[in-house]
C-alpha cells in the first residue's frame, strides 16, 4: 500500500463509525490521523491495524471542544505530513435522553455547545491550510433525527440539526477556496453508542428498512469515504442520508 499523498483527520476515529472510516481511507491510500478523546488503547488498535495493513497512521489525543487541544492537534497533522486534505468531523458528544419537560435548560444546552463548538473549532483551524492548497474535503456526520424526531432525543436531534446548518455555511463560505463540505447523516447504526438499544427493536428497524439490515460501521464509512475523494468534486452543502432506505429524504 503506497501513501498517495493525501491527508486526513478523522475525529472520533477509535471506534465505530470513526474508526471503521480511518481504516476504510488508509486502504484507500490516504494517510490518517487518528483522533481520540479518552480511549488511548482503542485508538492504538485502530493505529496498529492501519500500520499492519501497510497504511500510514499517527493517533492524536484531544478534546475536540478545546480550542487549545484543536490547534495543537492540526500542528501535529502538519508537522507530521506537512498538509490536512481531509477533515471528517464524527467524534460522538454525550447527551441525555429525557423528554422535554425533564430536561434543565443547561443539559439541552450542552449538547448544542459541545456538538457545534467542536464543528466549528476543527473548521476554523483546518479551512487556512485547506484554503492554501485550494483543496478540501470536509465530512460532518450529523444524524436522522436531525430531520425527523425521536422520543427523548430533542437534544440529540437538535443539536444535529444545527451543524447540518452550520456544514451548509460552510460550504458555500468555503467552496470559493476549493473546500467542498458535506453531511453524511447515519440512522440507526451498530455501535457501542447504540448498545442501549433492545435486540427486538433492532430486528424491527432491520425488517422495516429496504435494505434488510441494521446499519454497521463499514456502511456509514463507505458513505464517508465517497465524499472525501475526487468523486465530489462538484457536491457541496448536501445531506446524506445512509440508513437503507428507512427513510427516504
Amino acid at each position: 500500500m503506497s501513501f498517495d499523498g493525501r491527508v486526513a483527520l478523522v475525529t472520533g476515529g477509535s471506534r465505530g463509525i470513526g474508526a471503521a472510516t480511518a481504516r476504510l481511507l488508509a486502504k484507500r491510500n490516504i494517510a490518517v490521523a487518528v483522533n481520540y478523546a479518552s480511549n488511548e488503547e482503542a485508538a492504538r488498535e485502530v493505529l496498529l491495524d492501519i500500520q499492519a495493513a501497510g497504511g500510514e497512521a499517527m493517533s492524536i489525543q484531544a478534546d475536540v471542544r478545546d480550542a487549545h487541544q484543536v490547534h495543537k492537534m492540526v500542528d501535529a497533522v502538519l508537522g507530521r505530513w506537512g498538509k490536512l486534505d481531509i477533515l471528517v468531523s464524527n467524534a460522538s458528544m454525550a447527551f441525555q435522553m429525557k423528554s422535554i419537560a425533564d430536561f434543565t435548560w443547561e443539559e439541552f444546552a450542552q449538547k448544542l455547545n459541545d456538538e457545534v463548538k467542536s464543528a466549528f473549532l476543527l473548521t476554523q483551524q483546518v479551512t487556512p491550510h485547506m484554503a492554501a492548497a485550494q483543496y478540501g474535503r470536509i465530512v460532518y456526520v450529523a444524524s436522522g433525527l436531525a430531520r425527523r424526531p425521536g422520543p427523548h432525543m430533542a437534544a440529540h436531534g437538535t443539536a444535529k440539526a444545527a451543524l447540518v446548518q452550520f456544514a451548509k455555511y460552510v460550504a458555500a463560505e468555503y467552496g470559493p477556496q476549493g473546500i467542498v463540505a458535506n453531511i453524511i447523516s447515519p440512522g440507526l447504526v451498530q455501535t457501542d453508542a447504540t448498545r442501549f438499544q433492545p435486540e427486538e427493536n433492532l430486528q424491527r428497524v432491520a425488517r422495516m428498512t429496504p435494505l434488510g439490515h441494521v446499519a454497521t460501521p463499514e456502511d456509514v464509512a463507505h458513505a464517508i469515504a465517497m465524499y472525501t475523494g475526487e468523486d465530489c468534486c462538484f457536491v457541496t452543502g448536501s445531506y446524506v442520508p445512509v440508513n437503507g432506505g428507512m427513510a427516504m429524504d
